[in-house]
């Protein structure tokens, strides 16, 4: 058996104003920072044996974080990148979705081959996700696995284990900083834990919405 903890990215610039990242990148916000030593200090009670990270920008500065504090160094691996949408990153999910229909829709069937110029499609985004995780899986059996990733990857990993079609909608919670867990056992996988915010500050009260 591998076992797996998956950690989505701390809250970024572009998180806060909605706009589609994919392989580029923006900071991570103050509270994303607060967000990425949550969930370092709860895997510092936890045993966990290698530390891989998507090369972005924004998980391996969270992964940063979380390696510094339990000890353990990063390997970085860029088939973890969040899904690459070309010319519409950058572009809020309104415009993504009036410019290019059918891309980027968690509402309805889409074409899983459909995508923007210079992007990736979903079929293609999944298929890489889920043949890295099963890689991962065959080279560290018997070992628990830290995963530093993005919102889409998680999504991905989600979908193929509860077997969903690629072209059917799926809204899961993916949120920053969150502690997801699964484990894969001679080609079974199942999930233990998803989107766990415990570690995470609770949000204020009186803030306004």
């Amino acid at each position: 058996m591998t076992r797996f903890i998956a950690i989505r990215h701390g809250e970024t610039q572009w998180n806060v104003e909605a706009r589609i990242q994919g392989h580029g990148d923006s900071p991570l916000t103050a509270a994303g920072t607060e967000q990425a030593e949550a969930i370092a200090r709860r895997l510092a009670d936890e045993k966990f044996d290698v530390l891989v990270s998507s090369d972005l920008g924004r998980a391996a500065e969270t992964a940063r974080r979380i390696g510094e504090r339990c000890g353990v160094p990063i390997v970085l691996d860029a088939r973890l990148r969040e899904r690459n949408f070309g010319v519409g990153e950058g572009l809020s999910y309104d415009e993504i979705g009036a410019r290019y229909p059918g891309v980027f829709s968690r509402t309805s069937e889409t074409d899983p081959d459909c995508t923007t110029p210079d992007g990736e499609s979903r079929r293609a985004f999944y298929e890489r996700v889920t043949a890295a995780f099963a890689e991962l899986a065959r080279e560290h059996q018997g070992r628990r696995v830290a995963v530093v990733c993005h919102g889409g990857v998680l999504s991905s990993i989600h979908r193929f284990i509860h077997g969903i079609p690629i072209a059917m909608p799926h809204k899961v919670a993916t949120t920053n900083a969150s502690y997801n867990a699964f484990a894969s056992h001679s080609g079974t996988w199942t999930l233990e834990a998803w989107d766990d915010t415990a570690h995470l500050p609770a949000p204020d009260p009186f803030e306004e919405d």
